[in-house]
């Protein structure tokens, strides 16, 4: 039963729907809606992005994937809380923030609003069964737990997490079919994701917190 893994890109996401190690079929849509048509025949789904956000506060799943990664803690944003949806700005998006966790939202958080409100608009808690929050620096610790990743954006952590997904698929071979657009490691993160859906639907995956947000969504990252 095929799986995908999904990775926000430029203008959109990039899915890799994963048949077995040499068979992984490439989309790059521009909505989450667009993802969930492509991908309605998969057992499970993994889209890096925030699933369920809290009203107050952080979400339990970030801290503790934080947690786990220790000084690659960096990686994981913590998920702007609800009220930060829809402010037509930066400076308003922070004063919501403040109001309801004391902080200011990230620049980077910010820059993710968009894509969460992109999932919001699609997702319902039925959804969530099959269609899961990852976090691919999780995937890939767990996936070679005695690796000192480099960067993702580098030439050596690019070979790292290529190297660790060889158990999972042919990366040469089916990274050869990427289309335009994504960048590299946009595209190797779309495996991890699809690497964490698999143990989703395989029964063996680890799930980091599991609240729920008061749309019903529940705020989980499987790793």
């Amino acid at each position: 039963m095929t799986v995908a893994g999904v990775d926000g890109t430029r203008g959109g996401w990039v899915v890799a729907v994963v048949a077995g190690p040499r068979h992984v079929r490439w989309h790059v849509l521009p909505t989450a809606a667009e993802v969930m048509a492509v991908t309605t025949d998969c057992a499970a789904v993994g889209v890096d992005i925030p699933m369920g956000l809290a009203e107050q506060g952080a979400r339990t799943c970030d801290l503790l994937a934080a947690r786990r990664l220790g000084a690659a803690r960096s990686s994981v944003f913590p998920a702007p809380v609800r009220a930060v949806l829809g402010q037509p700005g930066y400076a308003e998006a922070c004063e919501a923030a403040r109001a309801a966790t004391g902080k200011a939202i990230s620049r980077q958080a910010w820059n993710l609003v968009p894509k969460i409100a992109d999932w919001e608009r699609s997702l319902s808690p039925q959804d969530q069964d099959r269609v899961v929050e990852v976090h691919p620096e999780s995937s890939f610790r767990a996936m070679a737990p005695a690796v000192a990743f480099a960067g993702k954006r580098t030439t050596r952590g690019i070979g790292q997490r290529l190297a660790a997904l060889r158990r999972f698929v042919d990366s040469g071979t089916v990274l050869a079919g990427i289309p335009p657009g994504p960048g590299l490691g946009d595209a190797v993160d779309a495996l991890a994701a699809a690497w964490s859906a698999a143990r989703w639907r395989d029964g063996t995956a680890e799930v980091l917190g599991d609240e729920v947000d008061p749309r019903g969504l529940r705020m989980r990252i499987v790793v």
